[in-house]
């Protein structure tokens, strides 16, 4: 019965597919590195739901919903909500490696992965923002549902072409399941590739900073974005456990992208409203990169570690204006956290570029820490807007996680939502 019950468990096999990534790259690094086009293709094939989800969702969420004040609303909050969330990013990123120091002790020297630093320096000199948007098709795809969805809502005959959107979207997520079921081979070729490429032994000279950033990861998520599920009455973990499915698609991908459709889905099926789904998770992929923020960061304080460069007040200020700007901008970008840092050096003048090719060996290791805050930094985002706006049916939440619903003690038991948590037993 237990065999019978992991054989059909996708979770199962992503993680059995992540391990078996390992192995063949620490012990067959040259056929793990033939594997690359596995975790490629995957993810390739998985962004070309993205868009039409996106299209599809919005525009049928904000057609029905008419009250278009609503949407504006919505969105306001959605982009305060994601300023104020990747600046506490940002100044914990900067507080951990001014506590830390994970460049003390680390020696630059040549390496042979200098010259691919050139590549990336050049990309942030031609970086801006009306670049970021032409290249960026999911936001293009955003604006151009949202102005078709308050089209549609104020058409008196809309309702038969809802109708039809409706059964694509039906259509739409029965294709990504099926694509779904090959998500354990794209995370078998995309770890094996990463191991197989880059090496286990690569980690050791720069372990220092990889433990900083996969804890001031974990910091972020549990005591930040834990606060933040809290004050939504939703229980962390049990929504952790509810997308765990994603959540290591992401890890064996290092593409938070992988794991776009999946969550979108989650997210409605716990009883978060659709228009606001499609509102923020899609926009929250570009400018809500609770992960790379982090990175940016200390990324940004270790390579001043590393070459004794004492960073004044002032230019602690500056580093952090810069990266508030430039961050916002990294999802629309190929090799997006090192062009962002490459612009982000290039501004302050005091630490040289060059030291980028000490972390390009260990970069792809630390992808994973990044693409997975994100995506949860996300999750949490669309559940606190949806609970704010009344969006959010704490019974079906209830439900999805497999909690139960807890009386409030006190005055506020009338008001404010129940608390999801843990099931007796």
């Amino acid at each position: 019965m237990i065999l019978r019950k992991l054989s059909r468990n996708l979770t199962f096999w992503v993680l059995f597919s992540i391990v078996a990534g390992v192995l063949l790259g620490h012990f067959r690094p040259a056929v793990a590195v033939q594997m690359e086009p596995l975790g490629r293709h995957f993810i390739n094939v998985v962004k070309l739901f993205i868009n039409p989800i996106i299209f599809l969702t919005i525009t049928v969420g904000i057609s029905s919903m008419g009250d278009l004040k609503k949407v504006g609303r919505i969105g306001g909050k959605a982009l305060l909500y994601f300023e104020v969330i990747t600046t506490l990013a940002l100044l914990i990123g900067v507080g951990v490696a001014a506590l830390v120091r994970p460049g003390d002790g680390v020696a630059m020297v040549g390496s042979p992965a200098t010259a691919s630093v050139g590549e990336y320096t050049e990309r942030a000199a031609g970086f801006s923002w009306s670049h970021f948007l032409a290249d960026n098709l999911t936001l293009q795809v955003l604006l151009i549902a949202i102005v078709l969805g308050m089209l549609l809502s104020r058409y008196a005959g809309r309702q038969p072409l809802i109708d039809r959107l409706k059964t694509a979207s039906v259509y739409v997520f029965r294709g990504l399941r099926w694509v779904m079921m090959l998500a354990p081979v794209g995370a078998f070729g995309g770890m094996a590739f990463t191991i197989g490429k880059y090496g286990l032994s690569t980690l050791l000279p720069l372990g220092k900073l990889m433990i900083t950033v996969y804890l001031t990861m974990a910091l972020f998520i549990f005591v930040v974005l834990g606060a933040i599920m809290r004050y939504c009455r939703v229980s962390l973990w049990a929504f952790l456990r509810y997308i765990r499915a994603e959540l290591l698609i992401v890890l064996g991908t290092s593409s938070s992208e992988a794991g776009l459709p999946g969550l979108m889905e989650k997210l409605v099926g716990m009883g978060c409203a659709r228009p606001v789904v499609g509102l923020v998770v899609p926009t929250g992929y570009s400018f809500n990169l609770d992960g790379t923020t982090i990175y940016l960061s200390l990324a940004t304080i270790f390579l001043a570690q590393v070459f004794h460069v004492e960073l004044s007040v002032m230019q602690l200020l500056t580093m952090v204006g810069i990266l508030m700007v430039t961050s916002k901008g990294a999802a629309g970008v190929t090799g997006s956290g090192f062009v962002v840092l490459a612009s982000t050096l290039t501004a302050l003048k005091v630490i040289p570029v060059a030291g980028l090719a000490l972390l390009l060996g260990v970069d792809r290791f630390m992808s994973e820490a990044r693409s997975i805050t994100n995506f949860i930094g996300n999750g949490v985002a669309t559940i606190f807007l949806a609970h704010h706006e009344g969006a959010l049916d704490h019974e079906q939440a209830a439900a999805a996680l497999g909690l139960r619903p807890i009386a409030v003690a006190g005055p506020a038991a009338t008001t404010a939502a129940p608390l999801l948590s843990e099931k007796a037993g």
